[in-house]
């Protein structure tokens, strides 16, 4: 399709709108496809009641239930054919391995530190940490604070990084920041004779196999698929000073049918007429979920570290109230967060166990209510 410009617009996206207007863009593939930028006299947002399912959901999940010794017994928070999305609290030991045969798993360490153990070796893991577990791999972890995790898995599939175009592969993060466990003398300490149990995840059924050995009895591996780590706080987001940068470009793993990105601090965009929030956005085509990890959420209002948020496709969402009056003029330099979006390609299914946790007036928070309020 051609582009055109109709009416009063600005010609470049995010940036010099027309004087008291707000954008919102409408956008194909994400933020990858054809979109088209229109510049209303109101917040998009702006309603002043909304029913039916196309609601947003907002989940507290640090208030969820402790004491799960397998990460099969956490709750369940939502989940497609292609994901899952569980959040795990953990004060002790596994006593038991883990596998699962569904998909890679990825472990996000929102609370805690410890040391993982698995088929490839011994690694230490702390707060702000990604491990990703490639499907099949026994593992245990052993927490020395009490964790929290978020685990999202790739369900019949596998986690890749992202194809970083023109910037190259080693923009927002180089691979040889990923680190892999180590066959060292911790890992082989914990080999020996003594019985244990594996509980292997299949088509959402625990079966478990029990050994008279501890099966983490590798002496030493090779090849190009293992285990891997990293931190949040290594990643480098990407900055324009005179444009605000889509999540997309922050895209940090990617499975068939969904991507995970990382909100990571920044400098806020310079260039007088740039927008420094979020835009407004329809995204048609993917469900947006955003777990909090920690900072200052500067384009939600009530939301704390350990919560998450689900924007359901086809709805429009965009910053808060209190976030418009820093549209153009932040109170500070740069952003303060960190956090873990999905985008999904396929609707989602919420699960009975998050109900407890959930904030039901959520879809107020934009109620009826404008940047002067």
């Amino acid at each position: 399709m051609p582009r055109r410009v109709e009416g009063e617009a600005s010609r470049q996206a995010h940036a010099d709108l027309p004087k008291g207007t707000y954008e919102r863009e409408i956008s194909k593939e994400g933020f990858f496809g054809p979109a088209a930028f229109l510049h209303h006299t109101h917040p998009p947002t702006g309603w002043t009641s909304f029913e039916g399912p196309l609601r947003p959901r907002a989940f507290n999940l640090s208030k969820l239930d402790h004491g799960h010794h397998s990460p099969w017994s956490a709750p369940r928070i939502l989940s497609n054919k292609h994901m899952e999305m569980r959040f795990w609290k953990l004060a002790e030991a596994m006593p038991a391995l883990s596998r699962n045969a569904d998909g890679d798993q990825l472990l996000f360490i929102h609370r805690g530190e410890g040391a993982l153990y698995c088929d490839y070796g011994h690694l230490d893991y702390e707060q702000g940490d990604y491990i990703v577990l490639p499907r099949g791999t026994m593992w245990r972890l052993d927490p020395s604070t009490e964790n929290e995790v978020l685990m999202i898995e790739a369900t019949n599939s596998h986690y890749t990084l992202p194809d970083k175009g023109l910037v190259g592969p080693h923009a927002i993060f180089d691979p040889a920041m990923l680190d892999a466990p180590k066959i060292d003398d911790v890992f082989r300490a914990q080999q020996g004779e003594t019985e244990t149990r594996v509980e292997i995840k299949k088509r959402g059924a625990v079966s478990v196999a029990t050994f008279p050995f501890n099966p983490l009895d590798v002496i030493g591996w090779h090849g190009e698929l293992s285990v891997v780590r990293i931190n949040v706080r290594h990643i480098r987001p990407l900055m324009s000073h005179r444009y605000h940068v889509p999540p997309s470009a922050h895209t940090t793993f990617i499975s068939d049918r969904f991507v995970v990105c990382t909100f990571a601090p920044r400098p806020f965009e310079t260039d007088p007429g740039a927008l420094k929030v979020p835009f407004f956005h329809n995204n048609d085509d993917y469900e947006e979920i955003l777990f909090y990890h920690a900072g200052d959420f500067f384009s939600r209002d009530n939301i704390e570290a350990g919560m998450m948020t689900v924007h359901p496709s086809g709805f429009t969402h965009g910053p808060h109230p209190k976030a418009l009056k820093g549209m153009f003029t932040p109170k500070k330099e740069a952003t303060d967060e960190y956090a873990v979006m999905v985008d999904t390609r396929d609707p989602i299914d919420f699960h009975e166990e998050a109900r407890p946790v959930e904030w039901e007036g959520y879809v107020n928070s934009w109620q009826n209510r404008s940047a002067e309020d």
